[in-house]
C-alpha cells in the first residue's frame, strides 16, 4: 500500500507548480508568428514584467535559462579582459564566475560561505583594492537559501567612486521576495521563468538601466543572438526573441502575469513571507529534539522562496527518499552543499515555497516531512506542524 497515489507535489526551489491557469493557457494550437494576436500581446507583457522588476528601464527577453540570462547579460555589459567582482553566497555565485571566465573577462571571487550574506564593508574594501567593469551578486542563492541586502551593495559600490555596474541575479527571488531594482540602484537584473513567474523553463530575462545600454553602445561588439538592443527596442516581432517566438511560453507568461497583477505584488510578497515563516517554525521546533538545522540562523537573511536544511547523512537522502516514496512529495537535493565527509551534500535538503502556494500546500508539505521523521525514526521534537498553523493562524 502506498499513500502517494494521487497528484504529486514538487516542493522543490524550481521548476516552481504551475497554475492551471498557465498550463491552460498553453495548451493550444501553434499561433501566428507575423501578425495578430500573439504580436500584440508579447507588446502588452513588456509594460508588466517591469512592474514585477520595479523598473522604469528596458527588459531583454531570451529563449534560454537562467545561465543564458548570466551570459545575456555579461555579454552587453563587459569585454574579455576587463574585471568584475562576483560576491558568491552559494553555488551560484560561483556558476556566474564561472559563467564570465569562459567568456574571457578577468574575475575576483569574494566568497561569504554559505551561512552568511553579502558584507558592504568587504566589497568596499575589495573596490579600493582594484577597480571593476561590474559587481555581480546574487539576491537570493538558491542553494544556500541566503538572501542579501541589494541597496548596501549598491551604497558600497557607490562609494568607490568608479562607476562600477551593479548586477543581480534575482531567478529564485523575482516574484516572491521584495525587489525594488531601480530604488535600490540595481543597473542590471536576470531571471528566469521558472520560479516566482510560474512559467516552464526556458525564458531568461534581463531588465537593463539606461546606463547599462550606454555601457552596451560602449562595447566594441555584441554577439547578433546575445545583444540586448533589439530585443528591448525591437522593430520588427521577431528581434523581440532573436528568431521564432517561444509561442506556447508566451502564452503562458501572459497568464503567469496576469495572476500576479490580479493579487499584487506587495501582497505576493507578504504571502510567501508568512509562509516562509511558517516553515521556520516547524524546522524550529524539530530541530529542539534532533539534528535539524536551518542553513540560515538570522530570518533576516532568510530566503521567503527556498529554505536550505541541514539533517544530516544518512538522514536527509533517507527522508528525501521517503517523501517521494511514501506520500508523493519531492524535496529539493542538497545542491552546492557538500561538506567534509559529504561531498555530495546529502546530509542537506531543501523545501521550495515560491510561486503558486499557498497555506494547505505549505501545511501539507510540513505534515508530510513530521510523518517521514517518525516513520524513519529521525531524532525531532513533535510539534512542528502546529507551530507552524499558529503562524498561518495569526497571519
Amino acid at each position: 500500500m502506498s499513500l502517494a497515489h494521487g497528484r504529486p507535489y514538487l516542493a522543490i526551489p524550481g521548476p516552481s507548480v504551475m497554475p492551471d491557469a498557465v498550463l491552460a493557457a498553453m495548451h493550444r494550437a501553434s499561433p501566428n508568428i507575423y501578425e495578430g494576436d500573439l504580436i500584440d500581446m508579447v507588446d502588452g507583457m513588456i509594460p508588466d514584467l517591469r512592474r514585477v522588476a520595479r523598473t522604469e528601464g528596458h527588459v531583454a527577453i531570451y529563449i534560454s535559462n537562467g545561465h543564458g540570462a548570466w551570459e545575456a547579460a555579461l555579454a552587453n555589459t563587459v569585454a574579455p579582459g576587463e574585471r568584475v567582482l562576483i560576491c558568491a553566497t552559494g553555488r551560484f555565485g560561483h556558476g556566474w564566475a564561472e559563467m564570465a571566465q569562459g567568456l574571457g573577462i578577468e574575475v575576483e571571487v569574494l566568497d561569504f560561505g554559505r551561512k552568511t550574506p553579502v558584507e558592504a564593508d568587504r566589497v568596499s574594501e575589495a573596490l579600493r583594492a582594484r577597480p571593476v567593469k561590474a559587481v555581480l551578486m546574487v539576491h537570493t542563492d538558491t542553494s544556500s537559501s541566503l538572501r542579501s541586502d541589494v541597496a548596501e551593495v549598491r551604497r558600497a559600490v557607490d562609494e568607490a567612486g568608479q562607476g562600477a555596474l551593479l548586477m543581480v541575479d534575482c531567478i529564485a527571488s523575482l516574484g516572491c521576495d521584495p525587489y525594488e531594482m531601480d530604488l535600490w540602484g540595481a543597473d542590471v537584473t536576470v531571471t528566469g521563468s521558472q520560479k516566482g513567474l510560474m512559467v516552464p523553463p526556458g525564458l531568461g530575462f534581463v531588465f537593463f538601466s539606461d546606463r547599462a545600454a550606454e555601457v552596451r553602445r560602449a562595447m566594441p561588439r555584441v554577439s547578433r543572438y546575445w545583444d540586448w538592443g533589439p530585443r528591448a527596442d525591437p522593430e520588427m516581432f521577431y528581434q523581440y526573441f532573436g528568431g521564432t517566438a517561444p509561442t506556447h511560453h508566451l502564452f503562458g507568461l501572459r497568464a503567469a502575469l496576469d495572476l500576479i497583477h490580479a493579487e499584487g505584488i506587495e501582497a505576493i510578497w507578504a504571502r510567501h513571507a508568512t509562509l516562509a515563516r511558517a516553515i521556520w517554525a516547524a524546522a524550529e521546533v524539530w530541530g529542539e529534539g534532533g539534528p535539524l538545522t536551518l542553513n540560515v540562523a538570522e530570518p533576516r537573511h532568510r530566503s521567503h522562496a527556498v529554505t536550505a536544511l541541514r539533517l544530516g547523512t544518512p538522514h536527509a537522502a533517507r527522508l528525501r527518499e521517503w517523501t517521494a516514496r511514501a506520500a508523493g512529495v519531492t524535496l529539493g537535493i542538497g545542491l552546492g552543499m557538500s561538506e567534509e565527509g559529504d561531498p555530495k551534500g546529502q546530509g542537506y535538503f531543501r523545501f521550495g515555497h515560491m510561486g503558486h502556494v499557498n497555506a494547505h500546500m505549505i501545511l501539507g508539505l510540513l505534515g508530510t516531512v513530521e510523518a517521514g521523521l517518525a516513520a524513519l525514526d529521525i531524532p525531532h521534537a513533535p510539534g512542528g506542524v502546529s507551530a507552524a498553523a499558529k503562524v498561518i493562524a495569526e497571519a
